[in-house]
């Protein structure tokens, strides 16, 4: 089969790689109709998560039709169902499963012992996101061995098309829990960091949950209008100084909550110094970037929330702790408990109160385009939001 593959920093490839095959009683294959790529699919692209090897198969965002089904998966599942396969793989046994702590999973990364080194503790295993994470196959992919799934898998009925339910399997619910997290009082103000695929998705789940404003902070302009299109009203951070102007546009009060929707690839614009140490590290190392984490807090209003979905892997500095704590601010993030969200959401999407395609802007239907599309997603060129391949046609 056909597969997109990790082979180096910015080196990724369309290749032939063997079909998977059922290795344990609770996996079913599936033949992938749609698959995406995701922001953090970049930060693998850069070269910033360790554990990645040469060949590895790309990405974590699939849905398609059941092939073959293991016996212990028989129960859920059947030749012909349409499924969308969540990010994160959870066992539905282990007491962190049990507490509804999906992405906390302490059994199915089978390099758990290796992540503890660096985590503490092993965590769920992800698809096509390294080997400290359990070297999954992604879905990326003609077709995918999706093990666990008596346990993850949501079935899609009838009616709806691939493209308004795919986004269930990651951004969409990590939009929704970040925006949870922000515990939303009716008309509150939120700022939001980042104007990618998450963070316009969290538009539209703060102002579900109550939200009376929503700020976006962006320097993109197709993903500015974007946010404006999705409900927010937008700061350019490359023309306008962002603390300032969220101090204006609050009449002082400052966001009651923030998102920092960015991660570890952040840029810093305030001063001159951040945008030169900005562009030194994006072209001559791989760190962790802190700007964004940064100037939320700073613009939070005392007492308020932080909530991060970013994407980070390992220790940041430097860090705003002495700002964190002596405003007594609450931080919240983590990856996604998917199986929390994927159903309640769903219903969302069948009862018309939103289609998550909105957001896409480029799709292909052979993977032969991915790597030139992981650079236009990479590179913000052409208007590109988001990239969804349907790898059969």
């Amino acid at each position: 089969m056909k597969a997109l593959t990790w082979h180096g920093k910015d080196d990724i490839r369309c290749e032939s790689v063997p079909d998977p095959v059922i290795e344990n009683d609770r996996d079913v294959v599936i033949k992938v109709t749609a698959c995406a790529i995701c922001g953090s699919d970049l930060h693998l692209m850069g070269g910033f998560m360790p554990g990645m090897e040469h060949g590895d198969i790309l990405g974590h965002e699939t849905m398609g039709e059941v092939m073959e089904v293991g016996r212990g998966a028989a129960g859920k599942l059947k030749v012909g169902d349409r499924i969308v396969v969540p990010f994160t793989i959870s066992c539905g046994e282990c007491r962190q499963c049990k507490w509804g702590n999906w992405s906390c999973c302490e059994t199915t990364n089978p390099n758990g012992k290796l992540q503890a080194e660096s985590y503490g503790y092993p965590l769920a295993g992800l698809y096509g996101f390294s080997h400290v994470t359990g070297g999954f196959s992604g879905g990326q992919a003609e077709y995918m061995r999706v093990p666990y799934a008596d346990v993850n898998p949501i079935i899609i009925p009838n009616g709806l098309a691939d493209e308004q339910v795919l986004f269930l399997s990651d951004i969409f619910p990590t939009a929704y829990m970040a925006a949870e997290n922000c515990n939303i009082q009716p008309g509150d103000t939120v700022a939001i960091w980042g104007c990618g695929p998450i963070g316009i998705l969290a538009i539209k789940c703060c102002l579900m949950l109550g939200a009376g404003r929503v700020i976006s902070i962006d320097t993109v302009p197709e993903r500015l209008a974007l946010a404006r299109e999705a409900g927010a009203e937008t700061i350019d951070f490359g023309d306008d100084a962002v603390q300032e102007t969220l101090m204006q546009m609050t009449g002082g009060q400052g966001p009651d909550s923030v998102i920092e929707a960015v991660g570890m690839e952040s840029h810093g614009a305030d001063t001159i110094a951040q945008k030169v140490s900005s562009a030194v590290m994006a072209a001559t190392v791989s760190l962790e970037r802190p700007f964004a984490i940064n100037q939320a807090i700073l613009a939070c209003r005392p007492g308020g929330t932080i909530s991060m979905p970013g994407v980070y892997a390992g220790p940041v500095a430097p860090f705003a702790l002495g700002v964190l704590m002596n405003k007594g601010l609450t931080l919240k993030t983590g990856q996604t408990h998917m199986k929390r969200y994927m159903q309640p959401l769903l219903e969302r999407i069948q009862a018309g109160e939103i289609d998550p395609s909105f957001i896409i802007s480029h799709r292909a239907t052979s993977l032969e385009e991915g790597p030139a599309l992981y650079e236009t997603f990479r590179d913000k060129k052409d208007a590109c939001t988001k990239v969804i391949f349907k790898p059969h046609g």
